[in-house]
């Protein structure tokens, strides 16, 4: 290991993660890698196209100053025994494997969920957007019956995907989505009870805000399926659907804007994704290929058959204890060899499928992003949320943003840009906003991969550095996280005191973890993984409130989690400071 900063010493915990879900096993199960340089070693030689490119990644590696996400830990250099996916996110659309049916068939659906428990098994997490579905109750003229509508076979898919185990540990990770004009939207909206794998979401759109603005009536609609065009022409996105539409009496939006809200206050779900904002900002809007919706998590707004590798820069592994401050120089060094890293990731993973393949060679996304932000914010005595960490946030991660901009054009310069790229690259709205010497480079040499920043949970990966996960705040002083590997109490070795600075997730005040999300997404070109956290006593108008925070601070999505409102893996111990439950 190298002299990075380490916030915690390697425990029991850390090594029953390790060796439970990225310890490299035998064809029999066995455990056959005994330490994290092992493994280290595996994934860097599997990666690396020659001996001095594998050093380099060691030495990024090394001390947890980059790690690259669970899929490449586990699946990196485990060909002939098992076919694994590199790539965490994924995002499928409804269509029939032979395309002899339309979108919205019983062969689209079997299809579908028939590539999604490939997926899943594989090791990857699946977004689906369900829109192309007739709403429930409609006539279905080949069986002489009723459609059951989308909300019914997502339940069916989530059943499915509850059976499929990987690596013998882990359940399929899902994303659920529906479009706001759907005319099930407002059943989807009304769910009080989980899926048993599926997160959800709602997409809403610019339109619908305006309505909820205006307070305006809501008025869903869905395509005539007798529209001779239907089966052929139908894809799933209403705004680019020329033929004749059915609308649904309208109900004033603020219902089903707060019909979202009471189920998020009820059940933690569902998130909301403002689909519209992330489409405008996309890096490939030029392509004319629309984000439809977004990985488990939420971080990656993907387009049908769009994929990505995750990996995460551990900013806390950046202090300079000595001199008190960030080696803003490593930091950024780090960040060129995830970079690089990642990319040589696309060409060493097998690919799932063709349309997925091909997806991925166009754009070769890659999702650099980090963790360990609220280990560096306490090291820097910083409170988190507070005026001052956002100043931090924008210096630390316009350190990432750049070197990943600038060693992805270096890339190119190498190995050729994107077969995706064109000059119209450089007119995106986060292109745009670049530092002038990073767009010489892409103007000069085109750039490898058109998307490169995210920011995912990193909730394993994390206790595996050692590191505070993603952009979230410390849970708690002291909690008890129940997984696969059993129930351990956790106890943060910097909160160890009661200095102002020193706040966990509860005492965070909702607006200003809005705060900070925002303050990342503008420092990310796809998406954030964040929640907000709430006391149990919080009430429905406060997370009414925490939208339009998001919205209107420029966030693409937004989840919340109310105390007590699911089964979390997580259990603080002590009591809402509020209400005293």
């Amino acid at each position: 290991m190298t002299d990075r900063y380490q916030v915690r010493p390697w425990d029991g915990q850390r090594q029953m993660i390790f060796l439970d879900r990225y310890a490299l096993r035998s064809e029999a199960g066995r455990v056959v890698e005994s330490s994290v340089d092992q493994m280290l070693s595996r994934v860097a030689g599997h990666v690396a196209t020659a001996p001095d490119e594998a050093a380099r990644f060691m030495s990024a590696m090394r001390g947890f100053g980059f790690v690259p996400g669970g899929r490449i830990l586990s699946g990196a250099h485990s060909a002939g025994r098992r076919s694994p996916t590199l790539y965490n996110c994924f995002v499928i659309g409804l269509r029939d494997a032979a395309q002899a049916a339309g979108r919205d068939s019983r062969a689209a659906i079997m299809s579908t969920i028939a590539r999604m428990v490939e997926i899943n098994a594989r090791g990857g997490g699946v977004g689906i957007n369900w829109s192309a579905l007739r709403p429930s109750g409609s006539y279905v003229r080949g069986v002489g019956g009723e459609s059951s509508g989308p909300n019914c076979w997502m339940r069916g898919a989530d059943a499915i995907a509850d059976q499929i185990r990987q690596g013998g540990t882990r359940t399929g990770a899902l994303m659920f989505m529906l479009n706001d004009w759907h005319p099930d939207i407002l059943e989807f909206a009304r769910i009080r009870e989980r899926f048993r794998r599926a997160n959800f979401s709602i997409a809403l759109s610019d339109r619908f805000m305006g309505a909820l603005w205006s307070d305006a009536p809501w008025e869903t609609a869905f395509p005539d399926t007798t529209d001779p065009g239907y089966d052929s022409l139908w894809n799933g996105d209403l705004g680019m659907w020329d033929g004749d539409v059915v609308t649904r009496d309208p109900v004033p939006a603020r219902d089903l804007w707060r019909d979202i809200a009471q189920s998020a206050w009820t059940i933690g779900s569902p998130g909301v994704v403002f689909l519209d904002r992330a489409n405008r900002l996309s890096n490939t809007r030029y392509m004319r290929k629309p984000l439809i919706c977004t990985n488990p998590c939420g971080e990656q707004p993907l387009p049908e058959d769009g994929c990505c590798n995750l990996g995460s820069v551990n900013l806390a592994a950046f202090w300079d204890d000595p001199l008190g401050c960030v080696d803003e120089e490593a930091l950024e060094e780090t960040t060129r060899i995830a970079t690089r890293f990642m990319d040589r990731v696309i060409d060493a993973s097998m690919p799932v499928d063709a349309r997925i393949h091909a997806e991925q060679e166009t754009c070769r996304r890659i999702g650099v992003g980090t963790m360990g932000l609220a280990d560096l914010l306490l090291l820097m005595g910083v409170r988190y949320g507070s005026p001052d960490s956002l100043g931090v946030i924008r210096r630390v991660l316009g350190i990432v943003r750049d070197a990943a901009y600038s060693e992805s054009a270096r890339l190119a310069a190498e190995f050729g840009p994107a077969p995706g790229y064109s000059e119209e690259f450089l007119s995106m709205p986060f292109v745009r906003g670049l530092p002038e010497e990073v767009r010489g480079e892409i103007s000069d040499y085109g750039i490898r991969n058109l998307t490169l920043l995210t920011q995912a949970p990193t909730g394993t990966t994390g206790i595996l550095a050692g590191a505070s996960s993603g952009i979230e705040p410390i849970f708690a002083r002291t909690y008890t996280r129940a997984d696969a590997t059993g129930r351990h109490v956790v106890v943060h070795p910097l909160m160890d005191g009661d200095e102002d600075y020193m706040v966990v997730a509860r005492e965070v005040p909702p607006l200003e973890h809005v705060a900070v999300q925002a303050e990342v997404q503008s420092m990310v070109d796809t998406s954030v993984s964040k929640t907000v956290n709430l006391p149990a006593c919080a009430g429905v108008d406060e997370i009414l409130r925490i939208y339009l925070a998001a919205y209107n601070l420029g966030c693409k999505g937004i989840t919340v989690y109310r105390d007590g409102s699911l089964e979390n893996a997580l259990t603080e111990e002590g009591v809402c400071p509020t209400c005293s439950l």
